[in-house]
């Protein structure tokens, strides 16, 4: 099964965009949903315990903020799935 990726985003956001890069880096797929334009996931974020951007959800695990560690940790998960389906 390959990595799911959500990351919920702000506009202007600094992490956001190393986020996103980083991801992009590594190859890794992934849906972005902007919380300034949807009230709905702002709230869900919240419930989560959440009040920064970038909130990251995959496979099960979510964290806040810009977190090289656990993007590559996400990387080698993919090449591992991909490596297996080989």
């Amino acid at each position: 099964m390959d990595v799911s990726i959500v990351v919920y985003t702000k506009n202007n956001c600094v992490q956001c965009n190393a986020t996103k890069r980083a991801l992009g880096k590594y190859g890794l797929d992934f849906e972005e949903i902007n919380l300034d334009a949807d009230g709905e996931a702002l709230e869900a974020v919240k419930e989560l315990g959440y009040l920064q951007a970038p909130v990251v959800m995959a496979n099960g695990e979510h964290w806040a903020g810009f977190r090289p560690d656990k993007l590559k940790a996400l990387a080698a998960a993919q090449a591992a799935v991909g490596a297996a389906r080989a």
